[in-house]
């Protein structure tokens, strides 16, 4: 099987990589600016002021861990609502750390001071561009960055328009707005797809999370398929490429 070779490339900052970098993330500008939209009409619906809408965009930029815990947000917090909440943000959010850990090979290179704060832009999208830029020799930690600030800003407004037209997205299925979500991860499997011995765990997190899911009410099927994908792959060995031909003596 071909071994693929790890770029060792030290990571630097330069303008010319810029640009690709935001022209890499462009697709996933339009899906990000719906998924926004569709954001600020859940938080007026749950009557969230914009402001408040705009702080949690700002500081929590979650994605989808927002959505869940809007979802999810009582009528009345105690301590016990917040402890699920942040269960639950933890739960969907942890995939950030394991993305994190990835770009330590490329982003360790660099001073503390720069390659955390750079850290916090880490989206799915950002990640998935950054990381075949990465394979394909790229070192440039501006090509990451710049994207991922547009990213940023794009998600930071998109709760706007969404919020003040949340009367006319009361019902997201009128406009396709709910499969705006599940087609974004979808579409996110397709450069990661690594042959179908790595989609077992996708298989094993997909099943449970659906049974957990009509078996029992709430938020448990989040939980549930994550830890059943991170343990199966675990288990999982790696196979072992085939010994060399043995040369006649």
């Amino acid at each position: 099987m071909p071994h693929t070779k790890i770029n060792k490339t030290p990571a630097y900052w330069s303008r010319q990589a810029i640009l690709p970098g935001i022209v890499a993330i462009g697709p996933m500008l339009p899906g990000t600016l719906a998924f926004g939209m569709a954001f600020g009409a859940l938080c007026a619906q749950k009557h969230f002021s914009l402001a408040e809408v705009q702080v949690m965009m700002a500081t929590v930029y979650g994605g989808l861990s927002q959505f869940v815990a809007v979802q999810s947000w009582p009528d009345h917090l105690t301590p016990s609502s917040i402890a699920t909440l942040a269960l639950l943000t933890l739960t969907v959010n942890i995939r950030f750390m394991l993305m994190s850990a990835t770009l330590r090979p490329w982003f360790g290179t660099l001073p503390p001071w720069q390659a955390y704060p750079a850290m916090l832009l880490v989206t799915d999208g950002g990640w998935l561009a950054a990381m075949r830029y990465r394979d394909h020799g790229g070192a440039d930690a501006s090509f990451y960055v710049g994207g991922g600030i547009v990213l940023y800003f794009v998600w930071l407004f998109s709760a706007i328009p969404g919020f003040l037209l949340a009367e006319q997205l009361t019902d997201p299925r009128k406009y396709g707005v709910d499969l705006v979500m599940p087609a974004f991860y979808a579409a996110m499997l397709v450069p990661a797809w690594k042959g179908p011995r790595r989609a077992i765990p996708w298989v094993v997190s997909g099943v449970v999370a659906l049974l957990v899911h009509y078996a029992l009410p709430g938020w448990w099927f989040i939980i549930a398929g994550a830890l059943s994908g991170a343990i199966s792959a675990g288990l999982m060995d790696e196979p072992v490429p085939p010994a060399p031909a043995e040369v006649a003596a």
